[in-house]
């Protein structure tokens, strides 16, 4: 062997040393940059003025959610997708708003079919490709395929009691959680007061049911409905906490990060605060839910502090929607508390009181504590945000409604949070459009249960429309349609062009999913006449 020959040899062993060399430092480094765990806890009817630190003159104390905010970040102008329960939980999940679904208006049941196609992305089939372990626990609300005794009897809705005759609950259910990017799942199909009553887990029925139950209490009411025994109403929310504290103190120990959707059928009725807290609010059982809800929020937060993870774990707090009439809201306001804050109308509606919900979040090691931001956000972020913070680029069809809020947790004002505006959507499948300080509805009332009601006596004679400027006027107490021809003619056009464009994000055109679950017409764009 020459010399020559033998040079060039150890200079091309050396090469590939530093080569190898170089590729593992990387790939060690990557390794080393441990992805945070992520826990979104999602509350049912809890309104903007129900925690202390969002509403000063409320009157429920909340110290441990307070501690939340304090420790992180709270959103004063955070909103949700839809008014109500099921469309705002498809938007979490997806991306994506609610009336791109076939779900138009109104709320899934117990026993309505599954919503969600198992090819669309998810929060947790998104994270769960990128090495994370994905829990669900909670209200689903969002549909499955209960197992039938006979496959050619057809089913009711859900919301009579016969409805359910023909569901075999001795086999597992398909296009469940666990089908949609969930490694566990365990929680019931519609909200509490929803029959069946019975526990799902990893998509099968824990128990068959063998009893009929129905409440009649004014707060804590319930359907009527097959029972399963272990199914314990007041039970319900405090058995979803523990079995969340058991998974992150199990979790705590693993290589892999975890995302736990926590979803609470509570403070929603049937309103069933335990016997430790009934009557600690002085306000009535609503306010006492809420302090129970507090208590284990506070409970979880020391769990995720004592299993040592508390510095690189997310954890985001939040309201599928503002407070229903059924917690008596009058009875609250007479007590000098107002459970929406300071906004107009409540769960159901268009107006602020319906979708603009308290929102907040905690991460040590990236957000500052105390720190607020004002930024217009909405609960179908979720998706886009975990995409950026596992550094995957969303597809052309997946989040088509979006957008990253990770530069506003670790700049409360950055200006790299990319939404242009954000549409509401009431339970009747009204719209409006929200853009910097203006906001357009297109209805002249509600949309939903507050005054004016759609269809109500002398609706007719109300603006077809309304426009408000929230910031001066955050309550909507002065309609300005007609005043300003140039911005309702830019939040139309927004509008139409948001719903022909099938996304609100930058990207390739989708199409919005057809109508479904009874109707054959997208009656709420008939009042955008020509424009579509």
């Amino acid at each position: 062997m020459n010399s020559r020959f033998l040079s060039c040899l150890i200079l091309v062993i050396m090469a590939w040393s530093l080569i190898s060399c170089g590729s593992t430092s990387k790939k060690m480094a990557v390794k080393e940059e441990t992805l945070p765990n992520i826990i979104y806890v999602l509350a049912d009817d809890l309104g903007y003025g129900d925690i202390a630190i969002f509403n000063p003159d409320g009157k429920i104390k909340t110290p441990n959610l307070d501690a939340i905010a304090k420790q992180g970040m709270r959103f004063t102008d955070a909103h949700t997708s839809s008014a109500v329960c099921t469309p705002t939980r498809y938007g979490i999940i997806t991306g994506r708003y609610n009336w791109r679904s076939p779900l138009k208006s109104s709320v899934l049941t117990g026993n309505s079919k599954a919503l969600i196609p198992n090819n669309r992305t998810t929060v947790a089939s998104l994270l769960q490709k990128e090495g994370y372990e994905t829990a669900f626990i909670g209200k689903w609300h969002l549909g499955w395929d209960w197992a039938l005794k006979d496959p050619n009897v057809e089913s009711g809705d859900g919301w009579n009691p016969n409805d359910f005759e023909n569901i075999d609950f001795s086999k597992p259910v398909k296009n469940s959680p666990k089908d949609l990017g969930f490694t566990y799942s365990y929680g019931h199909s519609g909200s509490l007061d929803m029959a069946p009553y019975v526990y799902v887990e990893n998509g099968m029925p824990t128990m068959v049911p063998d009893t009929v139950t129905e409440s009649k209490d004014k707060y804590g009411w319930w359907r009527k409905g097959p029972t399963a025994r272990d199914f314990d109403f007041e039970d319900v929310t405090p058995n979803f906490f523990r079995r969340s504290i058991d998974y992150v103190k199990q979790k705590s120990t693993s290589e892999n990060p975890f995302f736990l959707y926590l979803a609470l059928p509570s403070p929603h009725t049937p309103i069933l605060p335990t016997e430790e807290w009934a009557g600690k609010s002085n306000l009535n059982p609503y306010g006492d839910f809420m302090m129970l809800i507090d208590s284990y929020m506070g409970q979880l937060a020391d769990a995720i502090k004592e299993s040592g993870i508390e510095n690189n774990t997310i954890v985001i707090f939040t309201s599928d929607n503002g407070c229903s009439p059924a917690a008596d809201i009058n009875e609250m306001l007479a007590k000098g508390h107002s459970p929406n804050g300071i906004y107009r109308g409540h769960k159901a509606d268009i107006f602020e009181g319906g979708h603009r919900v308290p929102f907040m979040v905690k991460w040590p090691s990236t957000i500052k504590p105390g720190s607020v931001s004002n930024k217009t956000i909405c609960t179908t972020d979720l998706l886009a945000t975990c995409a950026d913070i596992v550094g995957v680029d969303l597809k052309d069809n997946e989040g088509e409604d979006s957008f990253s809020i990770l530069p506003l947790l670790n700049d409360a004002n950055s200006e790299a949070y990319t939404r242009e505006a954000t549409v509401h959507h009431s339970i009747n499948g009204s719209f409006a459009i929200r853009k910097e300080n203006w906001k357009m509805i297109f209805s002249p009332g509600s949309g939903g249960w507050s005054d004016p009601k759609p269809n109500s006596e002398n609706i007719g004679e109300l603006p077809k429309f309304q426009l408000y400027d929230l910031a001066n006027d955050p309550k909507e107490s002065t309609n300005l349609y007609g005043q300003f021809e140039e911005v309702e003619k830019e939040l139309t056009q927004l509008m139409v062009a948001y719903i022909k464009n099938g996304r609100s994000t930058p990207g390739e055109n989708q199409e919005n999913d057809p109508e479904g679950y009874g109707s054959k017409n997208w009656k709420q764009l008939e009042v955008f006449g020509e424009e579509m």
